[in-house]
């Protein structure tokens, strides 16, 4: 009696150690499993491309001639800390394709009235001169409305500033053409921006694999008569550029 019992302990032992290893070797892969986990996901969050700004947001977009871009760019970038205490932010450059030395820059802007009063500012004047500045600035104030990924890519791009008689109307003339019709033609929607000073003034840059091919897209007769149901006033303002890396 006494050995069967003392062997029903000692298999009552094994189970319980067995059991016991089981569970602590479960839980040791799950904590190993969770940690994995955690890692991809850190390593995940870690690798997420740059979010752009989140729209509506302010910017100034400033275009002008200089004499020689490799002349201009060092004085340029130099004056970069002056830039920020001033709350403009750089977000792109570009060089015309039709002309090099025409240089285009939009900045998102912290606070309106201290970007008006840094692009005023005698100072400036001085540093364009030194930079090599031959035309007087062409500046815009513009909210931005609309902003697709596309515009994070470097590459060329039209960029139309127009004046309409009537922003909403010309919007809902602008939206019923639609994104896709426009793609097929070569231009990508990237950014669509209303003035602040002149709320009619609209500002749109769209992304082109090809220069002529936008520009044969926007003298489309279709497109043409659109632009005039639109209530376009005058002659478009247009620009292509090409983003410098």
């Amino acid at each position: 009696m006494n050995r069967k019992l003392n062997t029903l302990k000692l298999l009552l032992s094994i189970f319980l150690a067995v059991f016991y290893f089981s569970c602590s070797n479960n839980k040791t892969t799950t904590n190993e499993s969770q940690t994995d986990s955690a890692a991809i996901n850190q390593m995940a969050e870690t690798n997420k491309p740059p979010m752009g700004p989140t729209v509506p947001f302010n910017a100034v977009v400033i275009r002008h001639n200089v004499a020689d871009y490799d002349k201009w760019r060092p004085l340029f970038d130099s004056d970069s800390t002056a830039r920020k205490e001033a709350g403009l932010h750089l977000v792109g450059l570009a060089r015309g394709i039709e002309n090099q030395n025409e240089i285009d820059m939009p900045f998102m802007i912290d606070d309106i009235a201290k970007a008006k009063s840094f692009a005023s500012n005698p100072r400036l004047k001085e540093v364009m001169q030194k930079g090599g500045v031959t035309s007087a600035p062409n500046i815009k104030f513009i909210n931005v409305l609309r902003m697709s990924e596309a515009i994070q890519n470097k590459s060329d791009f039209l960029e139309i500033a127009l004046k309409v008689k009537d922003f909403d109307t010309w919007l809902k003339v602008f939206d019923k053409e639609g994104a896709e019709i426009r793609m097929k033609d070569g231009i990508e929607d990237g950014v669509l921006a209303r003035g602040i000073d002149d709320p009619n003034l609209v500002f749109l840059v769209f992304k082109i694999s090809d220069v002529e091919k936008a520009k044969a897209a926007m003298n489309n007769p279709a497109r043409q008569k659109l632009i005039q149901e639109s209530g376009v006033i005058g002659k478009p303002e247009m620009y292509f550029g090409r983003d410098q890396q």
